[in-house]
């Protein structure tokens, strides 16, 4: 199935001056057929529903693992993992920082890249634009189901690791890692913030996969291209001899999220990484619509 089969005809009214019937103007612009045959192209697919679970599956290993590794005996130095010990909550937090610098980028890549370069590789691209479907609408559907998909996997992997942590650790009151204890519901608050943030570094990765995908009609190429880019970057900022370039590398700021953790919370690195993730989001963006709109399509 293709999100081509998106574009069936609207409902008719009359058209004035004669016995003809057509599809009303304001009909066509707010119609979400189109979105939806993206999201049940993206979420119906087996290969996304296997990639979904694997991300659900790390958070669930760690819990078990954590659960009867002998980490309550333990001291205080692992991190988010010796923190599940005291508070269930922390798994989820573990398990994002375990999948966010490749499991998260790849699973984005896969979607972002295969938007476009997808259609084309299967044929259905030119045919629907010739529905028709403008081009400028057929990205923004495609980078919105992105943006979709992105904010599931995030929650997914959060929900899956706070509701196993909680069956094997329990609840109770959350350690910030500035020593501050919290409340339950303060401490699932500070999560969805870190999940926020994190949508927010990856929506612009996906940009950059949308980019990509619009230079090529092999979708598994652009997947590549986005996560090569993805782990040279962390490479890069890995490398304290290019400290220099750090600040400008799209994954620099991506592991900020734990100043969300902290009482009171640490703005400065977090509006940095917004701040980037935006100006590369609007960059890529802007440089998918140009290569799109000027674009041959011959498939």
């Amino acid at each position: 199935m293709s999100a081509a089969e998106a574009s069936s005809p609207a409902t008719m009214v009359p058209a004035v001056g004669t016995g003809q019937r057509q599809p009303p103007a304001t009909s066509r612009r707010l119609s979400t057929r189109f979105l939806r045959s993206e999201l049940k192209l993206i979420f119906g697919r087996r290969r996304n529903i296997a990639g979904m679970a694997v991300l659900a599956a790390v958070p669930i290993i760690i819990a078990f693992a954590v659960r009867y590794s002998g980490s309550r005996r333990g001291g205080g130095d692992g991190g988010f993992l010796s923190q599940a010990t005291n508070n269930g909550l922390f798994v989820g937090l573990a398990a994002l920082t375990v999948e966010l610098p490749l499991f998260l980028p790849l699973a984005v890549a896969a979607i972002s890249g295969d938007a476009v370069a997808g259609e084309a590789n299967v044929g259905t691209l030119r045919y629907l634009l010739a529905r028709p479907v403008q081009r400028t609408r057929l990205l923004a559907v495609k980078y919105l189901g992105v943006l979709i998909f992105t904010v599931a996997a995030v929650l997914l992997i959060a929900v899956v690791g706070v509701g196993f942590g909680l069956a094997l650790f329990g609840a109770g009151p959350v350690t910030l890692l500035s020593g501050t204890q919290v409340s339950t519901a303060v401490g699932l608050w500070r999560l969805l913030l870190v999940c926020g943030y994190i949508v927010v570094c990856l929506a612009a990765f996906g940009a950059i996969g949308l980019f990509v995908s619009t230079l090529t009609e092999q979708p598994i190429g652009a997947t590549i291209g986005v996560v090569g880019l993805a782990v040279i970057s962390q490479i890069l900022d890995s490398v304290s001899q290019l400290s220099a370039i750090h600040p400008y590398l799209p994954t620099h700021y991506w592991l900020s999220f734990g100043d969300l953790l902290r009482d009171p919370i640490a703005t400065d690195q977090i509006s940095h990484g917004i701040v980037s993730a935006v100006v590369y989001g609007v960059i890529f963006l802007a440089a998918a619509w140009a290569r799109f709109g000027a674009k041959d399509i011959t498939s």
